[in-house]
């Protein structure tokens, strides 16, 4: 069985990304460096989320309010439904969980 290289000796695959020529290795390069921006800034915003969301059950409960409000639970749900599709329904449960905790 022959390799890719074996077949087209003069195309190597770049190993980091996976491309088979300079110029889309550079490209991928610098999309994935975007992506490790996005990604941090993913991490950022739901960690303050996240301590918001703590804040605002504490402040409830603390003032005899209730643990959970289902309805703006329901609310967020939708809202990534719509805008990521069955997806999205992950992602806000997910969001929800590491800012009340599991239920």
């Amino acid at each position: 069985m022959s390799t890719d290289a074996e077949k087209s000796p003069s195309t190597a695959t770049d190993q980091s990304t996976g491309a088979g020529k300079p110029l889309a290795a550079d490209e991928i390069r610098a999309m994935r460096e975007r992506i490790d921006e996005i990604d941090q800034a993913l991490i950022d915003l739901w960690l303050e989320r996240s301590r918001l969301s703590q804040e605002v059950g504490k402040t409830r409960m603390a003032s005899g309010g209730t643990r959970l409000v289902l309805a703006r639970e329901r609310e967020i749900v939708d809202r990534f439904r719509a805008a990521l599709g069955p997806d999205g329904t992950q992602v806000a449960l997910l969001l929800l969980r590491s800012g009340r905790g599991p239920l």
